[in-house]
């Protein structure tokens, strides 16, 4: 049996084990051992367990995780989410759908401390949620904005999908973070677009709220202050030169406490439990890193990757009709899969396929533009019927809003989506160009 065909079944081994919910982790664990052991037997595979994970998992690249994870964690039990909505609110919520304008923008904002898509739907849900049933918003409206707003979580910086695709692709993890700046506010003004239109054919879904009163709208600005303090700390440190990426993270971890205890007056045991959650949360990517190293190992012993990679370049295909097709590929394992194993396990087999292509871009640029991309279809796989992730979030916070009802009302942001991806496509500029403009 060939390589390639070996590659293969161990593919279709490890979907089949996905299907039957397995973990990820094991089921990535479990096939990339065994084909590796088919393909060079038992010695050199043990050999392999012997150092890899451990190498691999050494690496200081990887600290920057559970620090920024920590800073989120942090932040949602200090109740920043609350003063961001407040703010966005004062700002927005006189207007008709306000208080889903204001969701949006709070989601933006505390994505750009958290850096994960699934926490920040749960937590703006926590907050947002009431505010707007007991406004008389609509189930879909309410709903849908939360799960699509979450979605900004995972590319508005600091991002820990752009963290693990930067380790991964050996990209600089900072020119990332900036060139996700552009298609993030892209995303936030086209989900208020949406809502625009949504109330304008729907009156009822939103109505107005009161004007806030000139003293009440700075006072709710004025909190906004302090996360918005912590989020210049990190990236301002990151882009003035200041810190690099895992300094910065610990800084933000440092900031977070100081807003914790001296600002937000949390008590130690939202810290402790915090502290858990995070290492939870890094458990659960650094076993999906130890699994996606054995079953990459056991990919590049296949020449799947490569072949597919040499396949493309002799299939006379166009590099964009090619580049559709995985993307479509990523919305659909978007629905079932969560964003970090999604690039993990596909990044190995993809990016070098991608890279092989000509769209008439420097390597650095084609890589930088791919990431951003990846992260973008991934958002809208986590909204996407019948399966979305964070939909399914969302309503189960709602309780008393059918989930056909929650997915009706993710449409109009899906076709936000699907026009930001098309420009995201044909416009690459708008992912890297911003790095023409900064000195590095």
């Amino acid at each position: 049996m060939s390589g390639h065909v070996v590659g293969l079944v161990g593919i279709s081994a490890m979907l089949a084990l996905m299907f039957a919910r397995v973990p990820i982790a094991v089921a990535m664990l479990a096939a990339g051992a065994g084909g590796y052991v088919a393909l060079a037997g038992w010695t050199p595979f043990l050999a392999h367990l012997k150092t890899g994970p451990y190498l691999l998992l050494a690496s200081d690249s990887f600290q920057v995780i559970p620090l920024f994870l920590l800073m989120g964690h942090l932040a949602a039990r200090a109740g920043i989410s609350r003063a961001l909505f407040g703010g966005a609110y004062a700002l927005f919520g006189h207007v008709r759908g306000g208080l889903a304008l204001a969701a949006v923008g709070g989601c933006a904002l505390f994505g750009a401390i958290c850096g994960s898509s699934l926490a920040t739907a749960a937590t703006m849900g926590q907050v947002a949620l009431p505010e707007m049933r007991r406004h008389g918003y609509s189930g879909r409206l309410a709903t849908g904005t939360l799960a699509a707003g979450g979605t900004l979580g995972i590319l508005i910086p600091p991002s820990i999908g752009l963290i693990v695709y930067g380790i991964l692709a050996e990209q600089n993890i900072a020119k990332l973070f900036l060139a996700a700046f552009v298609p993030g506010i892209l995303a936030a003004l086209g989900y208020m677009a949406a809502i625009a239109i949504q109330v304008r054919l729907c009156p009822g879904d939103g109505p107005p709220g009161r004007r806030a009163a000139p003293a009440e709208r700075l006072r709710a600005l004025g909190a906004m202050g302090p996360p918005a303090s912590l989020f210049v700390l990190v990236l301002g440190g990151i882009y003035a030169g200041v810190f690099t990426p895992t300094e910065a993270a610990s800084f933000g971890v440092l900031g977070a406490l100081v807003l914790a205890f001296a600002v937000y007056r949390i008590a130690w045991d939202q810290v402790v439990t915090g502290l858990l959650d995070t290492a939870v949360s890094s458990a659960m990517i650094f076993l999906i890193l130890i699994g996606a190293d054995v079953f990459n190992a056991f990919m590049a012993l296949s020449g799947l990757p490569q072949g597919l990679a040499d396949w493309i370049g002799a299939s006379g295909m166009a590099p964009l009709a090619i580049l559709v097709a995985i993307l479509l590929i990523y919305v659909l394992l978007g629905c079932l899969m969560d964003s970090i194993s999604m690039i993990i396990l596909t990044l190995p087999i993809f990016l070098p396929a991608v890279m092989a292509l000509d769209f008439g871009m420097t390597a650095e640029q084609t890589a930088i533009w791919f990431g951003i991309l990846v992260l973008v279809v991934i958002e809208v796989g986590l909204i996407t019927p019948p399966v979305g992730m964070n939909v399914f979030v969302i309503n189960k916070l709602a309780g008393d809003v059918p989930m056909a009802e929650t997915f009706r009302g993710v449409l109009p942001f899906l076709a936000s989506d699907l026009v930001r991806v098309a420009l995201l496509v044909a416009f690459p500029v708008l992912s890297w160009g911003v790095l023409d403009l900064v000195r590095w």
